[in-house]
Order: structure tokens, then C-alpha cells, then sequence
């Protein structure tokens, strides 16, 4: 089995029908992430946070910045649902799954994969603060800014993009292309 370093990149693919081109390669994921683990490492020296992966789309980034921060940290995760199998936000937040961790004062880093209109990030967020933790930091891979209708403190950003519809490191269509060590992006859309 090759290691996921040595796979090739594909240039272009099809998902779900819609042909996608790269517009993010791993090389470059890999080198901000292990930036904003520093970041994070520096902002969070002496304390032990918790980082609250959004589910199913945030878990690689997750994963690999966790690996990043070089302090003691902890994990949990929330689901919700905004999107369906559709490439819009249908700007109806549900929670599908609750932490299962207490963070009243607690450090609290909400991990996302992507942040577009806002307005499941300002959800999380009111939940999150219910729970009194002592701070409360938000981690995003990408921030569609274009499309921000509400506006929520983003304590460490990826990538800031265009209103475009990416797939892979997490991401998906319709549940498919989350496997992609790159990220892709609609060919009609660049």
C-alpha cells in the first residue's frame, strides 16, 4: 500500500457528475495547517484545550492539526447539517449530534472545514458559549468571505476563497470526495 504522500495528484476528476479541477494540492494544505498548529501551540501555551471537531466535513483537518499542536489538547466532536447532498447551504442549522465532553471552563477550539455563510458557525457558537467555557476560538481550513451573510469571529483561518464549491480533504458531494488529499474545485468555477 503506498503511503498517502506518494499517490499521485489528479489534475481533474469527476464527482457526482460535475467535472473538478485542483485548486488546493496537499503540499500547500499540509504547510498551513502545520502553520496554524504552530499558532495554536504559541496562543494556547500552559493550558490544555479541546478542540471540537465539526462532523463529518472538519475530521481530516482535524486530524492533521492535531498532529500539529505541539501541547497537550483534547477531542470531541458535534454534527450538524446545513448542506444535505446539495452544493448550497440551505441555511437551516440542525444539530445531529451534541458533545459528549463538559467544557465549562474549559478552552474551547471549534474546528470547521468550512465557514461560508456564517450561519452555522454562529449555531455552534451560541451553543458552545451556553456551556460557559473560558474561551471560546474558532479554526477554519477555508473561508468562503463572499458568501458571509453573518458575521462570527474566525480566530484561525486556512485559506479565505471566492464563493466556490471545493471538494475533497473532507469535503464532499453528496457524501463523496471527502477521501481527496487535495481540494478541488468545479471546473466551471474558477
Amino acid at each position: 500500500m503506498q503511503e498517502l504522500h506518494h499517490l499521485s495528484v489528479k489534475r481533474s476528476l469527476t464527482v457526482g457528475g460535475d467535472r473538478f479541477k485542483i485548486y488546493l494540492d496537499r503540499k500547500t494544505i499540509r504547510n498551513r495547517v502545520s502553520e496554524l498548529g504552530a499558532e495554536i501551540s504559541t496562543d494556547f501555551a500552559g493550558r490544555t484545550p479541546i478542540l471540537i471537531g465539526v462532523l463529518n466535513g472538519a475530521f481530516m483537518f482535524l486530524a492533521d492539526l492535531m498532529r500539529s499542536i505541539d501541547i497537550d489538547c483534547e477531542v470531541d466532536f458535534l454534527k450538524l447539517s446545513s448542506y444535505g447532498a446539495e452544493k448550497i447551504s440551505s441555511g437551516v442549522v440542525q444539530e445531529l449530534k451534541k458533545i459528549d465532553a463538559s467544557i465549562e471552563g474549559r478552552h474551547v477550539i471549534v474546528v470547521e472545514d468550512i465557514v461560508d455563510t456564517g450561519l452555522s458557525m454562529e449555531f455552534i457558537l451560541k451553543i458552545m458559549s451556553e456551556y460557559n467555557p473560558a474561551s471560546l476560538s474558532v479554526a477554519t481550513l477555508l473561508h468562503k468571505t463572499d458568501a458571509t451573510k453573518v458575521d462570527v469571529r474566525l480566530d484561525y483561518v486556512g485559506f479565505r476563497i471566492k464563493n466556490l464549491f471545493v471538494i475533497g480533504y473532507g469535503l464532499d458531494y453528496g457524501q463523496l470526495g471527502r477521501n481527496l488529499a487535495d481540494i478541488y474545485v468545479i471546473e466551471d468555477d474558477s
